[in-house]
């Protein structure tokens, strides 16, 4: 079983919800975190949350749609922390429902943040990975991109081009040691999914983002011979 002990993790979206939960699971398990979000307040209250575990912990305010943001970003997670060992793509914006009632510039900039984020950031992280041999990179899709649904056509299909993306970014640098994988959530209960009144029952009975958090670990905490291509997790019954 690895140890991510020392390891330098850079997790998107880390502000709110799933990155959020991600970030201080893995100060539990000793990882430095670069740590960016849009928000500089709620960057702030994670570190202070993470502080207690003795890790560095690097904030970045940045749009990951921005890729001279995102550029600028990662130089400094580097100059601060080292090369970044793992990579985890959890930034993403929805405005779900019919095709025609979503305003075009709503899609586009689900696009940007949820493709377009995840190409940029890799970008900048990539050419140290494969210098080095080694890397993970975790791109978080959704279960709305393994089919669609009447309100979810443009989020769909922002979602369904992270598999497309991730499947053939594995197939080109797998020979580099490097691990990518995504992953399809179902409804996590954050912000994003109360607001978009995907929840309406019993919230304990839902996926929190905790859960999902807690198989990241285990995926990057496999013997690195192995890793899981791409998984869906959903709740059990709610």
């Amino acid at each position: 079983m690895e140890s991510l002990k020392g390891k330098n993790v850079l997790v998107t979206g880390a502000g709110k919800g799933i990155g959020r939960a991600l970030s201080v699971a893995l100060a539990k398990e000793g990882a430095n975190l670069a740590v960016l979000a849009r928000t500089k307040k709620d960057l702030e209250d994670l570190a202070d949350e993470v502080s207690k575990w003795n890790i560095k912990v690097c904030l970045l305010v940045a749009d990951v749609g921005d890729m001279h943001a995102v550029n600028d970003a990662v130089e400094k997670a580097v100059k601060e922390l080292g090369p970044i060992d793992i990579l985890v793509n959890n930034a993403g914006v929805a405005k779900l429902g019919k095709f025609l009632d979503v305003k075009p510039e709503d899609v586009e900039q689900m696009i940007r943040v949820n493709l377009l984020g995840i190409y940029y950031t890799t970008r900048a992280v990539l050419p140290s990975m494969i210098e080095r041999k080694t890397g993970d990179i975790i791109n978080i899709s959704s279960t709305a991109g393994l089919r669609g649904s009447a309100s979810t056509a443009a989020y769909s299909a922002s979602k369904f081009g992270v598999f497309g993306l991730s499947e053939s970014l594995m197939q080109e640098v797998r020979k580099h040691n490097i691990r990518v994988m995504a992953m399809a959530p179902s409804t996590v209960v954050t912000q994003l999914a109360q607001t978009s009144n995907l929840i309406t029952g019993d919230e304990e009975r839902v996926m929190h983002p905790e859960d999902f958090a807690e198989l990241i670990i285990s995926h990057l905490k496999l013997n690195r011979r192995v890793f899981v291509k791409d998984v869906a997790i959903w709740s059990t019954n709610p």
